[in-house]
């Protein structure tokens, strides 16, 4: 439209003011309806309403050309500060797309596909393997392995049996379970996050911008004075009122703050910018400035500070070597869909081991053990529960199992028939940056503490390992509360990666998504670290605020 008006004044000189004119008119109304909204809510002095009555007073006054110039310096500063600004409804609309649409009903032993919204409590539903779990409920009958990582950001499948409680939204890994739902889809666990989020974006008042502040006490003043301009001198000295209405409005365009509506933007738009370099995105001048007075920063564990995915840690051979243990259990392993299987196979693949030839397929007990026929015989990857029940674990043995499991880690048994071959620990392994991260937060003099859904004692370990506090076995909802309780004290900071970080993230002072993460957690945060580097965050911090203190501060976790 200005580009329009410029080239119309060029070729035809006597049409210019007219154009100028039309493209201020058309231009304005969007930010005259904003000051109109400001008006009857209760902030009737915002930039917008200066910059509103300056451009049609700048019409009024035959100076169309300098109306139009305001408006488009405030235009371009507007479209700066929302570079990058993100919306929460696509992240919510990911949220739902987590429970299916339809489910596996069970009446009078006939199966039926129904759409899951009209599941009732009471009902029966059928999940087989590789399908997600419609609607909370308990299982009546089976055995499988259901990851709850949307749910609760446990790093390792959980066993469900008779009697087990599942969210929607989990998925059945390896095996069937019947089960009686519990909760209509209005109330399942998905629809409690979404209802979280949206109670969370709605209650987090967003910190006002300097802008804002600044029009506050800055748009009266000076419209007071454009004011004083106008009807003083023809009160008091009896001069030209026309002369002076035009001066009035003439102080009234001059006064209109466009150095700062457009530099502060720019401002923004350079700090963005600069946190990009250094691998944080951050959605807004809001956001941007909050970052630099935090007190606290609260991370999730699984995908966050450690990289979310379970790797062979340890192997203890008891019969053979290390590399014969690992071969053996990769072979039974090799076809696996659990998370531990593909570690195993993983870690054989990367020591470049010969898997011996399997006969057949493998055979899975969901929570117990996968066994396949190997040249030697049969051999068994299983929980040290099952590998009481097939024999006797010797003292040593079972003391090394202990050991490992004291330090959060999960321990498979490598069985020959009835024989211990080995011992295979896995853990959820921190990220290389992880401990640094914390390290260089806690020299600034900002606190940390870790919120997971993870067991108690995978969590103490992982936070023994990188120096945090630990809050463990929180569901999305206990997470929001520790965030808000936290919140009471100075602002704060989530970062986290999943579905169940996302209330949290709605919630604190600035959410902070890891860039590789579900996309509910990045459309709900704030801002995101790029390349999954948690040390991006206290380097962008660091530099938006150099006089803070990085050294002679404990490495111990501030209380929050």
């Amino acid at each position: 439209m200005f580009a329009l008006a410029f080239v119309v004044a060029h070729v035809e000189p006597a049409f210019g003011q007219w154009a100028y004119s039309v493209a201020a008119l058309i231009s304005i109304v969007p930010f005259a309806k904003r000051a109109y909204a400001g008006a009857i809510s209760g902030t009737p002095f915002s930039i917008e309403t200066l910059m509103s009555v300056a451009a049609l007073g700048a019409m009024l006054i035959g100076a169309a050309q300098e109306a139009a110039v305001v408006i488009l310096l405030f235009a371009i500063g507007e479209l700066l500060e929302t570079v990058a600004a993100g919306r929460a409804r696509a992240g919510i609309e990911a949220l739902i797309s987590l429970v299916p649409r339809d489910a596996l009903r069970e009446r009078s032993n006939i199966l039926e596909r129904v759409p899951a919204d009209t599941l009732e409590i009471g009902d029966v539903v059928v999940v087989r393997p590789g399908d997600r779990i419609p609607s909370d409920g308990r299982v009546m009958d089976g055995v499988a392995e259901v990851n709850e990582a949307p749910v609760t950001g446990e790093s390792v499948p959980v066993v469900k049996e008779t009697g087990a409680v599942v969210f929607a939204g989990s998925i059945s890994t390896n095996g069937e379970l019947r089960i009686s739902v519990t909760s209509m889809a209005v109330d399942n666990t998905i629809s409690r996050i979404v209802h979280l989020v949206e109670e969370a974006q709605e209650s987090k008042a967003p910190m006002a911008r300097l802008i804002d502040r600044f029009s506050r006490r800055y748009t009266p003043a000076a419209m007071v004075v454009a004011l004083l301009v106008v009807i003083v001198p023809p009160l008091v000295f009896h001069a030209d009122w026309a002369t002076w209405l035009y001066r009035g409005l003439a102080t009234l365009l001059i006064a209109c703050p466009c150095a700062l509506v457009i530099s502060t933007p720019a401002a923004i738009a350079s700090g963005l910018a600069s946190g990009a370099r250094r691998g944080l995105l951050v959605k807004g001048g809001a956001a941007l400035e909050t970052l630099g007075k935090i007190k606290t920063v609260a991370f999730d564990k699984t995908g966050t500070l450690t990289r979310g995915s379970p790797r062979v840690t340890d192997i203890v051979p008891v019969e053979g070597t290390r590399d014969d243990v690992l071969a053996k259990a990769a072979a039974v392993e090799r076809k696996a869909s659990h998370p531990l299987g593909r570690a195993i196979v993983e870690a054989a693949s990367g020591r470049g081991l010969e898997l011996p030839a399997s006969f057949g397929a493998a055979l899975t007990k969901p929570g117990e053990s996968v066994t396949a026929r190997l040249k030697g015989g049969f051999v068994s990857v299983g929980s040290p529960l099952y590998a009481k029940k097939q024999t006797v674990l010797d003292a040593h043995i079972a003391q090394q199992l202990e050991a490992l499991q004291r330090q959060g880690k999960t321990v498979v048994v490598v069985l020959s028939g009835k024989r211990v071959e080995g011992l295979i620990a896995l853990r959820d392994e921190p990220r290389r940056d992880a401990a640094e991260a914390i390290a260089t937060l806690q020299r600034m003099g900002i606190g940390t503490i870790m919120l997971t859904g993870d067991n108690q004692r995978t969590a103490d370990a992982i936070g023994a390992t990188l120096g945090v506090q630990v809050r463990a076995e929180l569901l999305p909802d206990a997470k929001l509360a520790e965030i808000e309780a936290i919140r009471k004290k100075g602002l704060v900071a989530m970062i986290g990666d999943g579905i169940n970080d996302a209330p949290a993230l709605a919630a604190a002072s600035v959410g902070v998504a890891m860039g590789g993460g579900a996309d509910v957690a990045l459309e709900t945060a704030d801002a995101a670290l790029l390349h999954n580097r948690v040390m991006a965050l206290p380097i962008s911090l660091h530099c938006r605020n150099p006089h803070s203190p990085t050294s002679g501060r404990t490495s111990g976790s501030r209380s929050v």
